[in-house]
Formats: structure tokens, sequence, C-alpha cells
């Protein structure tokens, strides 16, 4: 096991600060920075997302080291995780889904790149996509135009919910290398940088 994460809790509330600080002092694999330490990842706990939690959260993506934001909400849909994805979230979770495996799972995600956002909103995009979505100018966006396999639908699922190659073929009895085939043509089809782009892309379609 490598040192564990070094991470930050921004709240509005004191006592949401202390609940999200108690949730991620179980896992060996983070560590709660001490004050002037710079954390690779800020876990960033809110009522709602609205305009003065977007402005917070631009301002923690840019302090120096640029940390990661996990994103934590009372209430969390699909146009407020979208623009919180925009302005830089790296993971999304409703309050009632941060407990102590789903939050330092987000958190650990993050520290290495990856994107979590809950499945249900994932899903909602996917059965639209399904159908054909349309861009801003009203043409075909290519995600609808093209579709998912629902190998694809189920591995992108997996990803968006923060789960490393193996832990995905474990689930779906596939070999890691077919997990990797399937991100890596999701990425080239679509021309995305990496996963997390992936999952930003397929929130984004159809929402906007």
């Amino acid at each position: 096991m490598g040192e564990p994460v070094p991470v930050d809790v921004v709240a509005f509330d004191p006592v949401l600060e202390a609940g999200t600080k108690s949730t991620l002092s179980g896992c060996p694999e983070v560590c709660l920075t001490a004050a002037g330490t710079q954390p690779r990842v800020v876990v960033m706990t809110v009522d709602q997302v609205g305009r003065p939690e977007l402005d917070v959260l631009r301002t923690v993506r840019d302090t120096p080291g640029r940390p990661e934001v996990v994103l934590v909400a009372g209430e969390l849909v699909p146009e407020g995780a979208l623009h919180a994805i925009a302005a830089g979230a790296r993971g999304l979770l409703r309050r009632r889904e941060a407990d102590a495996v789903r939050l330092p799972r987000a958190v650990l995600a993050a520290s290495r790149g990856d994107c979590t956002l809950p499945p249900d909103l994932l899903d909602r995009l996917l059965e639209r996509s399904a159908t054909g979505g349309t861009a801003a100018d009203g043409s075909p966006e290519p995600w609808g135009a093209a579709g998912l396999s629902d190998r694809e639908r189920s591995v992108l699922r997996l990803v968006a919910d923060g789960h490393e190659t193996n832990e995905i073929a474990k689930q779906l009895c596939y070999s890691p290398r077919t997990v990797t085939t399937v991100v890596h043509d999701i990425t080239q089809r679509f021309r995305l940088r990496n996963r997390a782009h992936a999952v930003a892309y397929a929130l984004r379609v159809g929402l906007l």
C-alpha cells in the first residue's frame, strides 16, 4: 500500500464538515491534511449546487497544486451535476450515498484522475442517448447517433462509480484487457481524452 492520499474538507456548515471528516477518518488509504499542508483531493460538502457553491469549487480548483474535488451534495440533479463537472468537480455524490465505503472510493478515484458520479444519472443519460440526443444547434449528437453497446454501457457505469479496471473485470466476468479495450474504444470513437472525459461527456449529452 502506498502513502495515504492527503485530503482536505470544505463545507459551509461546520456540522457537515465534522461529519465528512469523521466518515473519511476510518479509511487508512486517505489522511486528513494539517493546516498549511497541500491536499491532493478536496471533499466539498454542500446542501445544493448553486452559483455560490460553484464559485467556491472553482476557487478550490485554482489553489496551488490544483487539487481534485469530490462534491457531496444534499440534492444532486442532472443539471447541477453538469455544472459541477464543468466547474472542475472530479467526483459527485449525494450526501445519503457518501458513506464510509463510497466516499473514500470516490476520493481515491479522484486522486487517480477518474470520475465518479451516481449511476442513476448516467443511466438516465444513456437511456436518452439510445434514442439519439441533439446538440445546441439541433444537429444529432455523435454519442446519440452512434449509441453504445450493452457491454460498453455496463463498463461505463462502473467507471462512473469509481471502480478500477480489475474490479470492473471481476464484476462483469471479463478480462482486464477486455475492459481496457472497451474503454479505449469509447474514448477513441468519440474523440475523448480519458475515462473521466468519457463520463463527463456522457453526462452532457442530451442535457443541454
